[in-house]
């Protein structure tokens, strides 16, 4: 091995910045490529290619279980959805049931973290308890929640003590009280996961702000709406982002609480429960991927239309 004479006077060549700067980006570009591979895999697999099936299946007529050939008809299966009543019916309750359940559930959220937030005792404990909900599986909540909501139940023993029986709703076969009922499990088993969010933001405000508030005389009010609000603002626009999300899947509640599965007089059925009846009880796939596209294209628009509307700030 020869090393390359240095000539006297004549500095060896440097790498310019500019060539540098290239090697650089280059190699962040890599890693960066191979730490989303395993993530954009997943995603090609599981929602990318299945989303991309449900619109091929939805343009045909297949069947679950049929003995005749499947065949290509067009937009027909999204011409019936349209037709169906039972469709807007679901439309109906999913946007009644988000309308319901976001404001509540972020307003119970924020309220939560504001508290297990101040240095009280026993707040580790405090925090397990509001949280515990999110870890139970819903379906063996909705269990224990039917067995409350009867007309004999907890829940109704608790009113008729309050309101010397002037209010004892029979929540779970009546057509006004099935959709309260759900809203009330379905806060109850998810403001702890927004709680979470919200506290980890809470925690991210500046002290030094407070400690100038409470010096320039500022009252508890003012000082939640001019500091925490503002401090915690992307934080709350990702959880009514995602409470929106989470509100339109609901299917454990509606079928496991109310008598029949979707409620009395369809009081509670929403789009999944639509989708699932009408692929797996009727067996018609095609028409089943069609409601999947539209339930995917109007979820699409409603969160393009609140990232449009509540922008982050920087």
């Amino acid at each position: 091995m020869t090393a390359t004479p240095i000539q006297p006077g004549i500095a060896p060549a440097q790498p310019t910045p500019r060539r540098a700067g290239r090697r650089g980006r280059r190699s962040d570009g890599r890693a960066a490529s191979g730490f989303l591979a395993p993530g954009g895999l997943l995603l090609g697999l599981f929602v990318v290619g299945p989303f991309i099936a449900a619109i091929v299946l939805s343009l045909t007529n297949w069947r679950l279980v049929s003995p005749l050939p499947t065949q290509w008809v067009g937009l027909e299966n999204y011409r019936a959805i349209i037709a169906d009543s039972q469709f807007w019916i679901a439309i109906r309750n999913n946007l009644t049931f988000a309308v319901l359940v976001v404001p509540l559930q972020t307003i119970l959220a924020l309220a939560m973290a504001v508290l297990v937030n101040r240095p009280v005792r026993g707040r580790v404990v405090i925090r397990t308890i509001y949280f515990l909900p999110v870890v139970t599986v819903m379906t063996a909540a909705a269990v224990i929640w039917r067995l409350l909501l009867t007309p004999d139940g907890a829940v109704n023993s608790v009113l008729g003590t309050i309101t010397f029986g002037a209010l004892e709703p029979n929540w779970l076969t009546s057509t006004t009280a099935a959709m309260p009922a759900v809203v009330l499990v379905s806060i109850w088993q998810g403001a702890g996961f927004q709680m979470v969010i919200l506290l980890a933001a809470l925690q991210g405000v500046p002290s030094d702000l407070y400690e100038a508030a409470s010096i320039d005389g500022a009252t508890r009010w003012q000082t939640f709406r001019h500091i925490t609000v503002p401090g915690i603002r992307n934080a709350l626009i990702f959880v009514v982002t995602v409470t929106t999300i989470l509100a339109f899947r609901l299917y454990d509640q509606v079928v496991v609480l109310p008598t029949p599965a979707g409620g009395p007089r369809d009081a509670t059925r929403t789009m999944m429960l639509e989708m699932v009846q009408t692929g797996f009880g009727r067996q018609l796939i095609g028409r089943a991927s069609a409601i999947a596209v539209l339930f995917f294209v109007i979820v699409l628009a409603l969160t393009a239309l609140q990232r449009a509307l509540f922008r982050e700030s920087p």
